[in-house]
């Protein structure tokens, strides 16, 4: 590639350690799309004949057809998926070939494939997403009158429904998806035609490449332009907040499973068993969703790192953003596809639910809030309903097992009415406001939630 400059021939070892084929081979398909569209481009604009460029395409074509069907040989030697697709084009095709990398560098050519390969890789896990968001919304659908504690410090704290906790998942979705799809917006701009990090004394038409690519723009200066991976860090921080909150629904999902707990069921084809213990039934999936987390939270950090100290334009150090983001997208992949066949198929354990949900006093800002509309100042109903809960404490039961004359020793202004309002359908159905946990409006934000996907 670059033999009229050098003495000697690259050592055996440093060819090796600098060669990136062994990874960047999976980039093939997005870089004979770009290479494509870089022929068809010159042949349009006369820098080559449209018969070469036809030429090229063609080889190109075979080129892909070999590789897809395994024929395909690579040489470490020639260091990369872009020389490897353009020695084995000019040896079908001839010197042609050779006039496919006029008017454009690895620089450029690398920039653009990664863009494309990562646009693509965004659309495959927005699809993803929604089938997750679409999963979790009709099992939703099927409890918005299932009760269970919801929970602040890990301590109970107001009757929910299951239905409800589900919909705060979908929310933090539905903001992943946002992200990624605003990311993809500063994916799909083209860096080709910066060439190598001044542009190009060719007559090139970026403007066509780029609307043969798809791009929504083009990278206004060349210098920026092939050395930009901002758009790799941005999705990589998206794909970081993605997967912590994977991780949350994950931890969860584990503590409900477990015997303290009882809340849900895992399908078997989920889990593990242990070597030793036949009783058990273990969260792999969730657990490992977890710890993968910490993968792509070290990826993030590589790719910030990686960038924090380069100055313009391009350096090889770029050569070590392609594998973090490819293991940030396979690792992305994996979980939500794992998440998408699980979460649709979790088995509440309603009674469990219910009965946890009476313990803890989950009614308590219910009684409070009884006695501010009965006129009390909401800092006295706190202090009448804490010694409430004090007296049920003792004595081993709720609130509403008291006796009304109990109740009515605290404060004058409960009446038999009070027991209405310390019932857990009594607490879920107070709440029918926008956001709220009542079925009504649970019910609501289901549909609403249909609209938002669609």
């Amino acid at each position: 590639m670059w033999g009229g400059r050098f003495s000697e021939a690259t050592d055996k070892f440093v060819a090796e350690f600098t060669a990136s084929v062994n990874f960047d081979k999976r980039l093939y398909a997005h870089d004979i799309q770009g290479s494509i569209a870089h022929a068809t481009m010159l042949g349009a604009c006369g820098i080559i004949t449209k018969d070469e460029s036809q030429t090229i395409i063609d080889g190109l074509g075979q080129v892909k057809d070999e590789i897809e069907k395994g024929d395909f040989v690579w040489r470490v030697e020639l260091e990369d998926v872009h020389m490897n697709i353009e020695s084995r084009l000019t040896a079908i095709v001839g010197d042609v070939g050779k006039k496919l990398h006029t008017g454009r560098s690895r620089n450029d050519q690398v920039a653009t494939d990664i863009r494309l390969w990562l646009r693509d890789e965004t659309d495959n896990i927005l699809a993803l997403l929604k089938r997750l968001q679409s999963g979790l919304l009709d099992l939703a659908e099927q409890h918005t009158e299932t009760i269970m504690p919801g929970f602040t410090h890990l301590q109970t704290a107001q009757p929910i429904s299951f239905a409800h906790h589900l919909m705060a998942w979908f929310e933090m979705l539905i903001r992943d998806s946002q992200r990624l799809a605003d990311t993809r917006k500063r994916i799909n701009q083209m860096p080709l035609g910066s060439a190598a990090l001044a542009g190009t004394t060719y007559p090139i038409d970026r403007t066509m490449t780029a609307h043969l690519l798809g791009f929504e723009g083009i990278c206004q200066n060349s210098l920026d332009a092939v050395s930009d991976r901002d758009f790799a860090i941005e999705f990589a921080s998206a794909a970081s907040i993605l997967m912590m909150h994977l991780s949350r629904m994950s931890e969860e999902i584990i503590l409900w499973m477990s015997a303290q707990f009882g809340f849900v069921q895992v399908p078997d084809r989920f889990c593990t068993g242990s070597s030793i213990m036949p009783q058990k039934k273990n969260p792999d999936v969730p657990e490992l969703v977890r710890g993968k987390t910490s993968r792509v939270f070290g990826d993030l950090t590589t790719l910030l790192t990686l960038m924090k100290n380069q100055p313009l334009a391009y350096n090889k150090d770029n050569q070590e953003d392609k594998e973090p983001l490819f293991d940030i997208v396979d690792t992305l992949n994996g979980s939500l596809l794992a998440f998408a066949d699980m979460l649709p198929n979790l088995v509440p354990n309603v009674d469990n639910m219910r009965q946890a949900t009476l313990k803890g006093y989950a009614t308590a800002t219910d009684l409070a809030d009884y006695l501010v509309k009965k006129g009390l100042p909401f800092r006295d109903a706190h202090e009448v309903v804490g010694k409430a809960v004090s007296l049920g404490v003792s004595k081993g039961v709720d609130l509403a097992q008291l006796s009304l004359d109990e109740l009515q020793g605290f404060s004058d202004l409960i009446g038999d009415d009070v027991f209405d309002y310390l019932t857990l359908e009594g607490s879920l159905n107070a709440r029918n406001h926008l956001g709220g946990t009542a079925p009504q409006a649970v019910k609501g934000a289901i549909a609403k939630g249909r609209e938002r996907i669609a």
